[in-house]
């Protein structure tokens, strides 16, 4: 049953989003731990909403590499919120923020009206080195996990965002161009002041962070056509049309329509469905296609009436593909910039695709919108969650 027929008491809507600044790697926030980026968006959320600390059911975490020990229940317990409360930590690599925030909605929709904090958070820049035990007790170092079985190739990300610029016909200047409209959007949110809402300042050893550090002037459509291909050889994909490497967290709260009200809620983001799917993992990139196609079917909603779109530039070739794939024009996703001008923090990713839906709605200053999350990951997948923005 779609989510926006269910009853009150089980109806999901996302009532407050944050987020870090997103920071390169080895950045501005470098010395933040995952839970340290966390806390304050939890503690932020808690009180945005107003909420009893003791009323949260539960937070749910996305995080892909981290050191494990449960991010969640540490960055909640970082926060302040009574030890009475839980805390998940989900892996489903980069779309782990977005499909924490679906595994919420899903809790919400079981019955109940509980109240959940959910997202994602990716602290690249401290995430500890991994290794496999060799026979002889050494350690073997590895840079990322194994994603599927080597039958299937388990291809690099940035290999397999080659493969779909070639499978879907994503030509280099393409891809160039949408990689500096997106620095270029999100250069001027930034100097509107669009993000400034959203975003969660958070104290470094340095001074206080409140700005995404990734968003670069003075890029040209010659400069971007001197990066050289960076994955294979001839290839087109390059480093500039390519996202990097990023630390920051983001979460929402997200609880029932019943207990929104309630709470006092004006308005919010309706969950009005999900959906995860997967796909031949050397098109890992296009994950996204099947799940959200498959959504606005069940939905009975077209691409043209979706009004906001925000899906994640892990790669221009694979997000063009995707878009064009669905119908979508180019042009209208990602209004603010996305990943690549502002960063890929993994885990995080998601849950900041939902963070700028809600906050580019309230914009708009209209009493309804249906707007599109969506993200590809590691291993062949993708998720999607339609939303609608609703006064409540």
């Amino acid at each position: 049953m779609p989510a926006d027929l269910l009853p009150p008491e089980r109806q999901p809507v996302i009532v407050a989003a944050r987020r870090t600044p997103v920071c390169p790697v080895n950045g501005a926030l470098r010395n933040l731990r995952a839970h340290e980026l966390l806390a304050p968006v939890l503690r932020e959320l808690v009180s945005e909403v107003a909420l009893d600390p003791a009323s949260v059911t539960d937070v749910v975490i996305g995080n892909a590499v981290g050191g494990g020990g449960n991010v969640a229940r540490l960055a909640l317990l970082e926060a302040g919120l009574p030890v009475s409360v839980p805390g998940i930590t989900v892996d489903r690599q980069c779309g782990s923020g977005l499909d924490a925030i679906v595994l919420a909605g899903r809790l919400v929709a079981a019955g109940g009206s509980p109240v959940y904090l959910a997202g994602g958070v990716e602290s690249t820049s401290t995430a500890p080195l991994r290794a496999h035990r060799t026979d002889d007790g050494g350690a073997d170092f590895y840079r990322r996990a194994q994603f599927v079985p080597e039958s299937f190739g388990d291809p690099d990300m940035g290999v397999a965002a080659e493969t779909v610029a070639q499978e879907f016909g994503i030509g280099r200047e393409r891809q160039d161009a949408f990689a500096l409209a997106s620095h270029h959007k999100a250069l001027a949110a930034i100097q509107d002041g669009r993000f400034a809402r959203e975003i969660v300042p958070l104290a470094t050893d340095t001074g206080t962070v409140s700005t995404d550090g990734g968003p670069r002037r003075g890029l040209t459509p010659a400069i971007m056509g001197r990066f050289p291909a960076a994955f294979v050889t001839g290839g087109t994909v390059t480093a500039g049309n390519s996202c990097f490497d990023a630390d920051a967290a983001s979460a929402v709260v997200i609880t029932s329509l019943e207990r929104a009200r309630q709470l006092g809620a004006r308005d919010g983001l309706l969950v009005r469905g999900t959906a995860t799917a997967g796909v031949e993992p050397g098109l890992l990139g296009i994950g996204a296609v099947p799940a959200a196609r498959g959504l606005l079917a069940e939905a009975g909603v077209t691409a043209d009436e979706v009004d906001l779109v925000e899906f994640n530039e892990a790669f221009a070739s694979q997000t063009l593909a995707c878009l064009d794939q669905l119908g979508i024009d180019p042009h209208r996703a990602n209004l603010d910039g996305g990943a690549l001008a502002l960063g890929h923090a993994y885990g995080a990713s998601g849950a900041v695709l939902v963070t700028r839906l809600l906050a580019q709605a309230r914009r708009a200053g209209t009493s309804k919108a249906q707007a599109l999350a969506m993200i590809s990951m590691a291993g062949g997948m993708g998720t999607a969650a339609l939303l609608e923005y609703r006064c409540l």
